[in-house]
């Protein structure tokens, strides 16, 4: 499939989705145009706030590959990522992202990620919501574990 191709079938998953309770969000992984993995926004339907689109074609791709890495894919994703779906779409090394709806469209329906756009950009202390850091001693053990750990699968 070509890359038109391979959007209009995340964008049918969008509203599919939509149509059986979830949000309107479809992405698609592939690799030389074979699909890998697809799947929906499914929110509501499974109380998750973590499984949007692409977090959840992400993971049935990685479990069909038998890996956490996707270097060699692409993602096709109904609408920009928010930035939980970013920093996932790095992390598992997506080598593209290509996307239908911006994230201003989503806004203008209710979904609007820029708070959280703003807040990874400002000092923790004048962030919205508290955060600090407790008990980084004790904390470190397990960073010390990994380092000493000879026969790790570093990622």
């Amino acid at each position: 499939m070509d890359k038109t191709e391979l959007m209009r079938r995340a964008i049918v998953l969008s509203e599919k989705s939509v149509m059986t309770g979830g949000g309107p969000f479809g992405a698609v992984i592939a690799r030389n145009g074979v699909v890998l993995a697809e799947a929906s926004n499914s929110v509501t339907i499974d109380h998750d706030p973590t499984a949007h689109a692409e977090v959840n074609a992400i993971r049935v791709a990685c479990d069909r590959l038998h890996t956490f890495d996707l270097s060699g894919c692409e993602i096709y994703c109904s609408c920009e990522p928010c930035p939980m779906c970013l920093g996932a779409i790095y992390w598992a090394r997506l080598d593209h992202i290509y996307y239908a709806n911006n994230r201003k469209a989503a806004a203008s329906i209710g979904f609007d990620d820029d708070l959280i756009y703003q807040e990874i950009g400002r000092a923790m202390a004048d962030r919205q919501k508290p955060i600090e850091e407790l008990l980084p001693e004790e904390g470190r053990k397990a960073f010390d574990l990994w380092r000493s750990t000879i026969n790790k699968t570093t990622y």
